[in-house]
């Protein structure tokens, strides 16, 4: 999305591509685990979800890492399931280790999606991701773990937060979820722009410009809703469908952007215009949101957009990583 010159209406162009401006405003986080892209567009950091596991996972290039995931775990004396989700851990950890290897930030590795309503199970998961990095010598701070944002998942994260381990709520689709993560300190969010619109598009069956996008207006009221109230929790928007929607959030704290939008943006050299900042979100008329769980599961409630997203999000993720687990399963 190219900004207009008054005078000519001809395009507005820079010595520098799209990507490398937008870098100069918000951190540039790529969507993949595949290393060549990761080198191709040098993000800050890397995140990963089982969809995106899963694919590299058949992929020839990557048949060494699944190798020796397998042959780390058989050292165990684990059998059956118990072998299987050993393995999964394993895996996700060697990409995030190879992952790196090459970003020099951070590396978001999920948790199990089947996991999502469980507190405890959350809590121990990471805490295992966190060893297995540690015995790679990754340190805590180069991880942040992936965890729903259902109540059971922000819970997890506050409590794993006052550990040092740093979280990154995912399938985020409202602004309460995204205050309650904020009160739960957790390091980062990740609201879903393009399943916003998925959702908006398949109702209304109308299409939306970037301006008026659903999925960008959530993300720039929670935006300024942090920055107006001083949380120290980073946004990141996440799941796009345009490089228009990433263009209208330039200024963001942090954007996972998808391989073929990366192409996109590195390849136009379009004027890139910041739309959010900390001092344009003083202004932003918002109240606050009274936090508790019941309060926080009725408005989850009566946001059906919300509601629906995040229970198909998590179905799909479990799908996926249950997809892996039959692959490998093959495998042994």
């Amino acid at each position: 999305m190219s900004q207009v010159a008054a005078a000519s209406g001809s395009e507005v162009k820079s010595a520098l591509s799209q990507l490398e401006q937008l870098k100069r405003f918000t951190k540039v986080v790529a969507d993949t685990g595949d290393f060549a892209t990761l080198k191709e567009y040098t993000p800050a950091d890397a995140t990963t979800n089982p969809s995106l596991i899963l694919k590299a996972a058949q992929m020839p290039s990557y048949r060494g890492l699944l190798e020796r995931a397998i042959a780390d775990s058989r050292k165990s004396t684990l059998a059956g399931q118990a072998l299987l989700d050993h393995i999964m851990d394993e895996l996700l950890v060697l990409f995030g280790v190879e992952i790196l290897k090459i970003v020099p930030g951070r590396v978001s590795t999920e948790t199990d999606a089947s996991l999502s309503f469980d507190t405890p199970a959350l809590v121990n998961k990471a805490r295992r991701f966190i060893s297995l990095y540690q015995q790679n010598n990754i340190p805590r701070e180069r991880v942040l773990i992936k965890i729903a944002s259902t109540w059971e998942g922000i819970r997890a994260a506050e409590v794993l937060q006052k550990e040092g381990i740093n979280c990154n709520l995912t399938l985020l689709f409202s602004l309460v979820q995204a205050a309650a993560c904020a009160e739960a300190k957790a390091k980062l969010i990740s609201p879903f722009v393009g399943r916003i619109l998925d959702w908006f598009k398949a109702k209304t069956g109308r299409d939306y410009t970037p301006l008026e996008d659903p999925g960008v207006v959530s993300v720039k009221e929670i935006y300024g809703y942090f920055k107006k109230y001083g949380y120290a929790t980073e946004v990141m928007g996440a799941s796009f469908r345009s490089k228009g929607e990433v263009l209208e959030l330039v200024g963001c704290d942090a954007l996972t952007i998808s391989p073929n939008l990366l192409h996109e943006l590195k390849e136009s050299t379009d004027q890139v215009t910041r739309k959010l900042s900390p001092e344009m979100a003083q202004g932003v008329k918002i109240e606050r949101i009274p936090l508790n769980e019941a309060n926080f599961r009725w408005l989850l409630n009566e946001n059906a957009m919300a509601t629906d997203k995040l229970s198909e999000g998590i179905r799909l993720f479990n799908a996926d990583a249950t997809k892996l687990q039959q692959y490998i399963s093959a495998l042994l």
